[in-house]
């Protein structure tokens, strides 16, 4: 699996070459607690890296789901919408948000690994 993860707690994998699959972090969902909705971007949209896509929202709070890397929705996770608790249940899993087709895969260089992204999150 080829995952990097960005400074607002979201990761993307890359495996897949046809597109990448985006989701929040172990240590996002840790800090939200219970999602209880989730607010998907539509198939089709482009977004550039940084801009938000989604959100997510638990009994606690609601946070912004932006995009790790530039690129356009090809798919939506319709299992996450109808039990957004997969995020908290298999959030490197079940749990993804959307998969998205790059447009500047040299966007991925500025993310981190998942060591780096380990100790940027003890800090966050």
């Amino acid at each position: 699996m080829t995952v990097k993860f960005s400074r607002d707690h979201e990761w993307i994998n890359t495996a897949d070459t046809g597109a990448a699959v985006v989701g929040i972090t172990v240590h996002a969902q840790d800090a939200l607690g219970d999602v209880v909705f989730v607010d998907l971007p539509e198939v089709g949209k482009t977004f550039a890296q940084g801009e938000v896509a989604g959100v997510v929202e638990s009994v606690k709070a609601a946070a912004d789901v932006y995009m790790p890397v530039s690129g356009e929705i090809v798919e939506v996770n319709e299992a996450l919408r109808a039990d957004p608790s997969l995020a908290n249940s298999a959030p490197l899993g079940d749990g993804w948000f959307f998969k998205v087709r790059l447009s500047d895969a040299s966007q991925l260089d500025a993310l981190m690994d998942e060591t780096a992204y380990t100790e940027f999150s003890k800090n966050a």
